[in-house]
């Protein structure tokens, strides 16, 4: 656990780096047999990119390092539970497991709206681990989204 909040800790410094350029403060981190592999945080408005989410960008990242697409030894951080797209592209890239700080309402693909890391009808399964650092990864979200309305 203590390593889960380690990791938890960098993908929060990216979320912090996404809100300081102007986009939801969400950010992720790879990690593959203990060392870091990728970092990534929101782009979306920079890059003009739906697929821009912090850990997309983190794992095609991740990809190109290990320098393949199977990623079944590694796990991704990431501030805010995923989205269908990102939770879909775990179970693409084959990842272990999947640690998320807040749940997401709205979207959340990893068992708040749906579940598709566990779901017996596709061909991988990942563990998935919720709420490290959920106070920090929500309380970023809260103020941003705050700052905006008020603006």
């Amino acid at each position: 656990m203590e390593a889960d909040t380690t990791y938890m800790a960098m993908a929060l410094e990216e979320a912090y780096l996404a809100e300081e350029s102007g986009e939801v403060p969400i950010g992720a981190v790879v990690v593959c047999e203990g060392a870091v592999v990728a970092r990534g945080h929101n782009r979306r408005e920079i890059d003009n990119d739906p697929a821009g989410h912090a850990e997309f960008i983190a794992i095609r990242e991740a990809a190109k390092r290990l320098g393949r697409w199977r990623l079944s030894d590694c796990t991704v951080y990431v501030t805010l539970e995923p989205c269908p797209m990102c939770a879909g592209l775990m179970h693409q890239a084959r990842i272990s497991r999947c640690v998320y700080g807040a749940s997401d309402p709205k979207a959340g693909a990893l068992g708040t709206l749906y579940d598709l890391s566990n779901d017996e009808r596709l061909n991988h399964s990942f563990a998935v681990t919720a709420g490290v650092c959920a106070e920090e990864s929500g309380a970023a979200l809260t103020k941003f989204f705050s700052r905006l309305r008020k603006g």
